[in-house]
């Protein structure tokens, strides 16, 4: 039964200092939704007996078929600690191809519970999501799970499972210390220990409490001195620096003789059902259990003796309520960089204060399925000021620009609503510094958006995903009168789906873009879910990119009514500028300040880098337009038909219509009509794209494939199978080494993605499923040979792919685009 109401809830909303939001987040399998079950039995939305089986964070019947988190779920939780606090906790997926769902977790919380399995260690999803979570300056703790494998799996003794530790939390602070993040210490109780499966967990500062008691002493330094170079001598019955004793013994550090030995004894005791040690123990320890209670053995003991000794969610909690910060302190640290406006302005000034009396500033990260069929909640974060039920809100998509009337719509709020799981509660109005859930904004067709009730707000800044959809499902209906319910059904997909993209092809296919076969997978079925009518749909395939490998001659187009010549050189852009262009960090920049970082850091002209028009496609894309003329009047008429041609060519390049990557066009001369109606749009448009095409031709144009980084998991006996299946799939291995203290080995293989279909499940069988793999994107690499060249692999996809879209078979030619003078 929950024990708390939703007016204790609302009433503590009104103190931001109360207030905690956090992410749970980790590698897939390591322990998160187990863990939050915790959580959940202590605020009694489950049974204590339930957590650690019931996952009642996963509500979709997939989760919990497939025992991974697909969905981020939020849920309100009211505790009475030394005070009341209201915890707004976001479970989190760890698959790859969720990633899209741990930004939007972060961009709505202010710290983040990073989960890591005592046995894997750090793993690459691991260090994802704290890269996530430092770009969106959220402050992490850590936990250490799944500690009761370490003991029982592995057998290690007490100074083994230090150093395995040790070695996990230095991992995760080089991550945290490579993004500028501070370090975490152990000795602060910045770090837990346990198993959330079993509801156990604890901090040096739980056992610090506990021995304080017994010898008088003060428990904060009591806890500096439970971890690192401290040794306990057991002749002075003092803790030193030094290893040993004056005649030569060896110590025990204290962290193993005073934490890691006395729960290994215990959990070892309960396993070989040792009943003398188990009573002795409990009444050591004063814990109560139930005549039913003691008569459980094993892993059932287990769970009710440990949680009633180490209780996870007391112990994390306290972890949580300490190092995570307010809305309160977290707003002030998280608004320059979330806030698109001036920081001077009213509204940045009350974000920065999380004013619940300033102006309404709210930020939705997701759309999620309503209680009601076909409809969504909008769900997000208020950063500045209330929303409340039937106020009339501004709603700025995520193309709005300051001052413009594009993708600005006026809607009133039918309901607001605090989610608690799957279930949300209505409350009237929700302050600043709380998430909270929208009713009435879903028809809206938006993925993200920004909601004020103040005309000069300027939006927060769009959310950048660590994956891509590299691979293209196409999707039709079996009757056609059934087309529009597949197009809703689709609006519906992309609103609650932040990466899936759509298109449409020449041949009228339409073809949704994913991360990766799982996710392909899943996008379908909730598709299907969606449209409710009977779908064709064919195999997945791989999205390519088209390039340029040389500098092209100088190309010339004219208008179609000859009275207007563009001339444009294409080169190459260097491998390292696109990869910092696709993270963002050269287009966000200052013009000024960018020109520095491409003359100082990349070998360009500085007066080249001030005059950059575009970056394509969608404004955003490793590809970039430059103007390079000398004294040419009337260029700022035809500058947005250009920029749009460059738009349209880096979206669809000519090889095969797919997106562009790493090519630069330099506009070199032009000569233009000056009448406005000799000089038009549409003259200009067609020339432009004509131009951009004759370049990529004429600068040994490539194509490149997707390229996925595989982490592999398997016992060593088992490296031939795995071995064999990556030979198969043209998978190249670049690493293979020990997991510290185990028999399972880490292999590290690039893999295309255009071979990694079925590739998990082809593993399972020949290794007889002891190898779990996880595919992460990882670069784009050229395919060999010429896609201009009959006979080579290049040219055979190019081939395929325009077949599939429709188009004409033949590769244009360069005469086709480039005019003579």
């Amino acid at each position: 039964m929950v024990n708390f109401t939703i007016e204790q809830v609302r009433k503590l909303m009104g103190d931001p200092n109360s207030i905690r939001n956090m992410s749970v987040i980790a590698h897939v399998d390591h322990g998160k939704t187990t863990l939050t079950d915790s959580f959940l039995a202590k605020a009694g939305m489950i049974s204590k007996k339930q957590a650690g089986q019931a996952r009642g964070l996963d509500g979709r019947q997939d989760e919990q078929e497939r025992g991974i988190t697909i969905k981020s779920t939020g849920v309100t939780l009211y505790y009475e600690l030394e005070k009341p606090y209201l915890i707004n906790l976001i479970d989190s997926p760890g698959h790859v191809d969720f990633s899209a769902e741990v930004t939007a977790a972060l961009r709505v919380t202010d710290g983040a519970l990073v989960v890591v399995d005592s046995v894997e260690g750090v793993c690459v999803q691991t260090e994802t999501v704290l890269r996530q979570a430092c770009q969106e300056k959220i402050r992490a703790v850590l936990m250490i799970n799944k500690m009761d494998r370490v003991i029982l799996e592995m057998q290690l003794d007490g100074e083994q499972i230090y150093q395995r530790i040790s070695a996990t939390i230095a991992k995760v602070n080089q991550i945290l210390e490579t993004y500028d993040a501070k370090p975490l210490e152990v000795s602060l109780s910045q770090v837990a220990f346990g198993a959330g499966k079993d509801c156990w967990g604890f901090t040096v500062n739980t056992f610090a409490q506990k021995i304080a008691k017994k010898i008088n002493k003060d428990p904060i330094q009591l806890a500096k001195s439970l971890w690192g170079e401290n040794y306990f001598n057991f002749e002075t019955k003092k803790i030193q620096k030094e290893n040993e004793t004056q005649d030569g013994k060896q110590l025990k550090r204290t962290f193993v003789h005073f934490i890691l030995d006395p729960v290994i004894a215990i959990v070892k005791a309960i396993m070989n059902a040792d009943q003398e040690y188990i009573k002795k123990f409990l009444i050591q320890e004063n814990i109560q259990i139930t005549e039913q209670e003691s008569k459980l053995v094993g892993k059932e003991l287990l769970k009710v003796i440990m949680s009633s000794w180490l209780n996870a969610a007391d112990n994390i909690l306290e972890m949580v309520v300490n190092h995570l910060p307010s809305p309160k302190e977290a707003q002030v640290y998280r608004t320059p960089y979330l806030y698109e406006g001036p920081l001077d302005d009213d509204i940045a000034k009350a974000m920065i204060a999380c004013d619940p009396q300033g102006p309404l500033i709210m930020y939705v990260s997701k759309f999620v399925p309503s209680v009601e069929k076909g409809h969504f909640y909008a769900f997000g974060r208020v950063f500045s000021g209330t929303i409340s039920t039937g106020q009339k809100v501004r709603i700025l998509g995520q193309n709005y620009e300051n001052g413009k009337q594009d993708d600005l719509f006026e809607k009133n709020i039918t309901r607001t609503l605090v989610m608690m799981g799957s279930k949300p509660e209505f409350v009237q109005d929700v302050p600043c510094g709380n998430t909270v859930a929208l009713a009435g904004i879903d028809q809206l067709s938006l993925k993200t958006a920004t909601i004020t009730n103040d005309p000069r707000a300027f939006k927060i800044r769009t959310m950048k995903f660590s994956v891509s959809p590299v691979v293209r499902v196409s999707v039709a209906v079996k009757n056609a009168q059934d087309l529009p319910y597949l197009v809703e059904g689709i609006k519906k997909l992309i609103g609650t789906d932040n990466i899936v993209t759509c298109t449409k092809e020449e041949s009228g296919e339409l073809v949704l873009g994913c991360c990766g076969d799982l996710h392909a997978e899943i996008v379908i079925k909730d598709l299907r879910e969606f449209a409710k009518v009977p779908l064709i749909v064919k195999d997945p395939v791989v999205q390519y990119r088209e390039t340029i490998t040389k500098q092209s001659k100088q190309c010339l187009t004219k208008s179609a009514n000859n009275l207007n010549r563009l001339f444009g050189i294409g080169e190459p852009l260097r491998d390292d500028l696109q990869d910092e262009i696709d993270k963002g960090k050269i287009i966000n920049e200052d013009p000024k300040k960018r020109a520095n970082i491409l003359s100082e850091e990349y070998d360009w002209d500085k007066q080249q880098a001030l005059r950059i028009w575009c970056f394509g496609p969608e404004n955003q894309g490793p590809n970039i337009l430059t103007d390079t003329t000398v004294g040419i009047q009337g260029l700022g008429q035809i500058q947005q038909q250009m920029t749009e041609a460059f738009q349209w060519v880096t979206r669809q390049g000519v090889l095969a219509e797919e997106p562009m990557r790493g090519m630069k066009i330099n506009l070199t001369d032009c000569k233009i009509h000056p009448d406005h109606v000799h000089s038009g749009g549409g003259q200009i448009l067609q020339a432009a794209r004509r131009l951009y095409y004759a370049c990529e031709l004429s600068a040994e144009p490539r194509l490149q494939e997707p390229i996925f980084l595989s982490e592999i998991v398997l016992p060593q006996h088992m490296s031939g199978q795995v071995y064999q299946c990556l030979n198969k799939r043209k998978g190249i291995v670049i690493e293979e080494t020990q997991l510290q203290d185990s028999p399972m080995n880490l292999i590290k293989a690039y893999l295309p993605v255009s071979k990694s279909f079925g590739f998990a499940g082809q593993l399972r069988e020949m290794t007889q499923g002891m190898a779990f793999p996880q595919n992460s994107f990882d670069h784009w690499e050229i395919v060999q040979g010429n896609p201009l060249e009959q006979g080579t692999d290049a040219y055979d996809i190019v081939l395929g792919i325009r077949s599939r879209k429709g188009l004409k078979v033949e590769i244009p030619k360069f005469d086709e685009y480039n005019d003579k003078l």
